[in-house]
């Protein structure tokens, strides 16, 4: 990082001690990306922690003082578990009408065939609640894998944490006063209770700094509804977080006011980060930073910036004569196949698309395997824009 200006920089993996929450499964990553063949490692499942211990070299007068050390500790959160946060500001039947509405789509037809059979007065009858739920969750499956809609809550009923799911996670929107309906109502509460507590909590409530991630450009190869529904989805969670409040004090007096006083605290830096940047050329990659900045709107007292980041590169930039004329393209192997591919998804737009743009479909984005690491991950993992994205988290540690 330029801000180190030559001093010392280290960095070690803290030791987890007495604490409950879930270590993040860094060695266990890490030796997926570095086997032969590289793989991905699983998804997030569930909230995990990354805990780094930094020290950082003074400079000028200070040079002779010990360095500073400072502990940052990184919480790794599931996406779709942020699509529960604008819930909290809905009750069920609201939530219902919407969410119904929302599954007006074909593919949805057997969860909408089961509610719309439904009695009147149905009853508070378990199995009706166990069918309803899986149907329900199937339909939410389908509009995320086969419409490619994002906003879709809940979002633990698409990613469940681990273990046996309780009996509050089991309902599903459902409108009217029957008996069936007021068990989804309590269980709706109960979920909703489980989320805010979550928020309030030693490890969520804690947060200063937050790492929003979008694939933007699987949404804009996924259409102009589902791309539409990113950024509702990016704007809701922007609406519904807990912002610093604007203060004319000091960084430093806010931070100790907000370990003192919990409701003082809040998000004050955040990075809205457009994923797999490593899928379009180098000359493309500013007017995808363009784009997500354009996204989701923060409040004033927030600092906010846009990245276009691969935390695992798996391309490499080439030029490729397509129809004719050179193009900006970018090259690696296919994910299950030795061959390099070249792949040119189109021209990524450095705004909101307007109606023209939707007329040329956005080609597909081919599933690339990871770069092959260095010393099975010693000599470093090869990205694009990490280095960017820690700077600007860091940048009120690195005097």
């Amino acid at each position: 990082m330029r801000r180190l200006d030559g001093r010392a920089f280290r960095v070690a993996i803290a030791p987890a001690g007495a604490d409950e929450m879930p270590r993040f499964a860094y060695a266990a990553k890490l030796a997926a990306l570095g086997a032969d063949p590289p793989r991905w490692p699983e998804p997030t499942e569930a909230v995990s922690l990354l805990a780094l211990d930094l020290e950082i070299g003074r400079g000028g007068l200070a040079a002779t003082l010990p360095p500073q050390r400072i502990r940052l500790e990184l919480l790794d959160y599931p996406g779709e578990w942020l699509l529960d946060i604008p819930m909290l500001g809905s009750d069920f039947a609201a939530w219902s009408a919407a969410t119904l509405a929302r599954l007006d789509h074909p593919i949805t037809a057997q969860f909408r065939a089961f509610v719309a059979g439904l009695p009147a007065r149905a009853p508070a009858d378990e199995g009706l609640a166990r069918t309803g739920h899986d149907l329900f969750v199937a339909a939410l499956r389908r509009l995320r894998d086969e419409a490619g809609l994002p906003m879709l809550q809940p979002g633990r009923f698409l990613m469940p944490p681990p273990g046996e799911t309780p009996p509050w996670m089991i309902f599903f929107p459902l409108r009217g006063d029957s008996s069936l309906a007021e068990l989804m109502r309590r269980r709706f509460d109960k979920y909703r209770d489980h989320v805010r507590e979550e928020l309030v909590s030693p490890s969520f409530g804690a947060v200063e700094q937050l790492v929003v991630l979008a694939d933007v450009l699987g949404a804009l190869h996924a259409g102009a509804v589902p791309f539409a529904e990113t950024r509702s989805a990016l704007g809701a969670v922007a609406a519904a977080l807990r912002w610093r409040q604007p203060s004319l004090l000091p960084a430093m007096l806010q931070d100790w006011l907000g370990w003192l006083l919990p409701f003082a605290a809040g998000i004050r830096r955040v990075a809205f980060v457009a994923t797999k940047s490593d899928h379009v050329a180098e000359r493309q990659r500013g007017n995808l930073r363009s784009l997500v900045r354009g996204l989701a709107d923060v409040p004033d007292a927030a600092v906010a910036e846009a990245f276009a980041v691969a935390a695992v590169r798996c391309t490499e930039d080439i030029v490729w004569t397509l129809d004719g004329r050179p193009v900006s393209a970018v090259r690696g192997r296919l994910l299950g196949d030795e061959r390099p591919a070249r792949s040119y998804p189109g021209e990524v737009p450095d705004r909101l698309p307007d109606a023209a743009f939707w007329e040329h479909a956005f080609l597909a984005l081919p599933t690339f395997e990871p770069m092959r690491l260095v010393l099975g991950g010693r000599g470093g993992v090869p990205h694009i824009g990490l280095d960017a994205l820690a700077a600007f988290l860091l940048e009120d540690v690195l005097p």
